[in-house]
């Protein structure tokens, strides 16, 4: 696998992306950037913040965060002290202590076994031939049906962020007409490379792109655009990207 550093940067230019745009994005200081693209883990802060740093800049660019940061932890971190100490056969070396004696002797222990023995049977035989009945004793009632039973008590799931972002950035000239919850956030605007796109959030977008010269970060992936002749429209859900016909392009109009 390559270098983490180099990793991050490749990534980032082949999108062509600023540092400023992920710092905008990400909320996390260029410097901190700078310094992950160049593998100086001693300008910032800490391994947690590195570890968090790490995963947000690949989130930010569509790369496998999780495998990002299982790869600095092997090359970087150390194993704690406690995984370092031997381990210790317990039980070896310890001095065997000499049982205490019993007070009373065996053989005495034994003669009060048999005689308490003789004389559980000799009552018996007289309890057996008096002749009386003993009275059984009441049948109760069982509880096990008479006690309500609680049913258990169902948490409601956690409901998934229904948020889309939404970030553009132009390889090319492309005609643009984005709609955002009802709202026309770019309308019929030509970008051009270079162009710093804000991130858009809404539940759903509506958009029309003149050609395919655009990539779409949308909640940290890059999705790009297939070549067209005449314009494609997606509509841009938190389940995913659904093309739509001609007839519901958004025109801006």
């Amino acid at each position: 696998m390559p270098e983490i550093g180099a990793m991050l940067r490749e990534a980032r230019m082949r999108a062509h992306i600023d540092i400023s745009e992920i710092e905008s994005e990400t909320k996390i200081r260029a410097k901190y950037l700078r310094a992950l693209e160049n593998e100086e883990w001693n300008l910032l802060p800490g391994p947690t913040f590195v570890k968090s740093f790490l995963r947000t800049y690949a989130e930010a660019l569509g790369l496998d965060a999780k495998l990002i940061v299982e790869e600095f932890k092997l090359r970087h971190e150390r194993p704690s002290e406690f995984d370092l100490q031997p381990i210790r056969a317990t039980g070896v070396g310890r001095e065997r202590r000499p049982r205490p004696r019993p007070a009373v002797p065996g053989w005495l222990i034994g003669l009060i076994l048999v005689a308490g023995l003789i004389a559980a049977l000799y009552a018996l035989g007289n309890r057996n031939g008096s002749g009386t009945n003993a009275t059984p004793p009441p049948k109760t009632a069982g509880t096990a049906h008479s006690r309500a039973v609680t049913p258990p008590v169902t948490r409601p799931a956690r409901r998934r962020s229904r948020v889309v972002t939404l970030r553009l950035v132009p390889t090319g000239s492309v005609y643009v007409c984005l709609i955002g919850d009802g709202r026309r956030l770019i309308n019929k605007l030509i970008l051009t490379p270079g162009f710093k796109s804000p991130v858009y959030r809404a539940k759903k977008f509506e958009l029309t792109l003149g050609t395919a010269n655009v990539k779409l970060h949308a909640n940290g992936k890059v999705l790009s655009v297939p070549p067209v002749n005449n314009g494609i429209g997606y509509e841009m859900t938190a389940s995913g990207r659904t093309v739509l016909p001609v007839g519901r392009r958004p025109t801006c109009a």
